[in-house]
């Protein structure tokens, strides 16, 4: 058997805090830079992520502050707890990294480390990681997800070609999450308002009921993995959209924080896999 090759060990970064700023009432926009951002770099995808890095209470970790480190020598219960957030914008010369975070109260890690967010604050994370980026030689291109895939979508149209048409679906919890968009495409841009509707569902139908274009598409669909499910299926069964074409993940699941998600998510992928795509045998039980 062929030897695999060696993974880098993930080096984790910190970000100082620069500003804030509130988007919308959900939506909270952090600006991180400082010196400990030098030789972060960005730009090859429109969905690159960092993971956030946040320390169980009362943990403190030695320096120089080593991840692999970490995990070999602490128990679990005092690793750092991973959030994972799109880099909506890279400012190389600034030195300033953008990340777009969703909040919802109290709850969680992320959102209350956004809303509390102050100047000076630091925080590390690892990352980026990323695959996709809009391709100037498709037809067309189709954008659709949740709140979540919010800050990639809108970094996928920022660098879609000049008059490139795309079709985007954008599903929120209420009207007042939408924000203005920009792009050099030619895009059709849906918001799609939950108003207390399941997750997922306005976007399934919308996607759905689309009259797709003639030609190629480049697809871009991520969000809750129930939706992004029943979406892979119609674009990859239904539609016959070769998997080459179509960058689809769930980036999150209803009923699972973070941690349980990525840790069952290889397995729901698999699974899915197995149901969906043409000319996969059917997997004994």
């Amino acid at each position: 058997m062929a030897e695999r090759p060696q993974r880098r060990s993930p080096q984790a970064l910190l970000g100082r805090v620069q500003r804030t700023e509130r988007i919308t009432p959900h939506l909270i926009r952090v600006v991180l830079g400082g010196p400990g951002l030098a030789g972060f770099t960005a730009g090859e995808y429109t969905d690159h992520y960092i993971k956030l890095l946040f320390p169980p209470a009362g943990v403190t970790y030695p320096e120089p502050f080593d991840i692999q480190r970490i995990r070999a020598e602490l128990p679990r219960d005092q690793w750092p707890r991973m959030r994972t957030y799109t880099v909506r914008n890279w400012d190389a010369e600034a030195g300033e990294l953008t990340i777009d975070v969703i909040y919802h109260g109290a709850e969680g890690l992320a959102g209350p480390w956004a809303a509390n967010a102050r100047p000076g604050d630091e925080i590390r994370f690892i990352g980026p990681g990323g695959a996709y980026a809009p391709d100037p030689a498709a037809d067309w291109h189709l954008l659709a997800g949740d709140e979540s895939a919010l800050p990639a979508i809108a970094a996928a149209l920022e660098e879609l070609p000049p008059g490139a048409p795309a079709h985007v679906f954008i599903e929120i919890g209420d009207p007042g999450e939408e924000q203005e968009l920009h792009t050099p495409g030619d895009a059709s841009i849906t918001w799609l308002p939950r108003d207390g509707a399941p997750v997922g569902k306005e976007l399934v139908r919308a996607v759905t009921d689309l009259d797709f274009p003639a030609g190629t598409v480049h697809a871009f669909v991520h969000g809750e993995a129930g939706f992004v499910k029943d979406l892979r299926r119609l674009l990859r069964v239904d539609r016959g959209v070769p998997r080459e074409r179509l960058s689809i993940s769930g980036y999150w699941r209803l009923g699972h924080d973070e941690d349980g998600w990525q840790a069952s998510k290889q397995e729901w992928n698999q699974q899915v896999e197995r149901e969906q795509e043409p000319g996969t045998p059917e997997q004994p039980s």
